[in-house]
């Protein structure tokens, strides 16, 4: 039973996820992040390219077209110089920010974004050569080389498919016209690594749920894991449950001591009893200032005939009054009818027992309840 008590089978809670992520645990992975970014340059590659190819060319031609003035007075060089790299940093520019967003955004797909400083702040098992073994040759390690051969497999097939399949168009650029022959082998190369970078897609696809995996196996908790978060953010169920006890016998004590001022016990008569008390003089509607069902039922019984308050059977009126009506309460305006009835043949009785009435007829079972109320 302890083993089991101790082994991580359950889902992690929302707490445990909450620390952990506080912690920076959380999925990360490296393989989509790296997918994203090369296919988004290899597809910018191919709608700016042509761009980019074009400033390279103005650039040359403009370093190969410098007059003899130029050529010889530094301050002309530098400002042809410039010219020559505002031309490129326009649509290099581009590339680069769309590649930057493209690598934040990878970042946090998987897992959202999340800032720890905790995981940035130096701990020392990340420099403890046992833990660092440990990382070399555990499992995680594994996965990472397999990673790393899948990909050197994927690629390197990748490329030498796109080197066989560009080969002959490649062979033969040296005779075509300057500059086409520049244009042609952009081309080919933004094809080539778009290629290349599709070749990303099924290492991510196995890595992203790899991640999730990991992370979901490492968050889980063991049963008693559980037991102790629920004892640290609600109390011990054992204290609580005392707890509960003691204020129940608090309150039912404080229940018992009104029993004897009570004018009648409504009774069920096997399982519910209701003490009512009601001041002939006063504004206030009949209270109920004892209630309970069972072994408490009874205590209430054994009480008010000790002190000689009357028991009245009514077991439809005293259900709709212990599920309707709290302890000090005034009973609801809807049961007025039927508990005025049960007060009325309390005090003929209690008139009739001082010799100054007539026997009370008993109480009609069939008291005026609504319908809502009846239990």
């Amino acid at each position: 039973m302890a083993d089991d008590a101790q082994e991580k089978t359950e889902d992690p809670t929302s707490k445990k996820l909450d620390e952990a992520r506080k912690k920076g645990q959380i999925a990360r992975s490296r393989e989509l992040s790296t997918a994203l970014v090369l296919i988004v340059s290899g597809l910018m590659f191919m709608l700016i390219g042509g761009m980019i190819a074009k400033a390279v060319f103005g650039v040359t031609q403009r370093m190969f077209s410098l007059s003899r003035d130029e050529t010889y007075d530094p301050s002309h060089m530098f400002v042809a110089g410039g010219e020559a790299l505002m031309t490129v940093a326009g649509p290099v520019l581009i590339y680069m920010i769309i590649a930057m967003v493209a690598g934040i955004y990878g970042s946090v797909a998987l897992g959202g974004y999340n800032f720890s400083w905790e995981s940035a702040a130096p701990k020392a098992n990340k420099i403890n050569p046992i833990n660092g073994f440990k990382r070399m040759f555990g499992m995680n390690a594994l996965v990472e080389l397999l990673k790393a051969f899948a990909k050197f497999g994927v690629i390197g097939g990748l490329a030498i498919g796109a080197l066989l399949y560009y080969k002959n168009e490649a062979l033969h650029l040296d005779m075509e016209l300057y500059p086409l022959n520049i244009f042609h082998a952009m081309d080919m190369l933004e094809w080539a690594f778009l290629l290349l970078t599709l070749g990303m897609i099924p290492i991510a696809a196995i890595d992203v749920p790899y991640q999730i995996y990991k992370h979901n196996k490492e968050m889980k908790m063991s049963k008693q894991e559980i037991k102790d978060e629920h004892k640290n953010a609600e109390g011990d169920p054992q204290v609580k449950g005392r707890i509960r006890r003691l204020q129940y016998q608090a309150a039912a004590n404080r229940m018992m001591q009104e029993v004897p001022e009570a004018d009648v016990i409504v009774t069920n008569p096997t399982h519910y009893s209701v003490a009512l008390k009601y001041e002939e003089n006063g504004n206030r509607a009949p209270v109920v200032v004892a209630k309970g069902v069972d072994e408490l039922a009874m205590h209430i019984r054994k009480i008010a005939t000790a002190h000689d308050v009357p028991l009245v059977a009514s077991p439809m009126l005293t259900r709709a009054i212990y599920y309707s009506t709290e302890v000090d309460h005034e009973i609801p305006h809807k049961l007025f009818m039927a508990v005025a009835q049960i007060l009325a043949y309390v005090f003929q009785l209690r008139a009739y027992k001082a010799g100054k009435g007539k026997k009370p007829k008993p109480v009609k079972k069939d008291l005026p309840i609504p319908p809502e109320l009846r239990r």
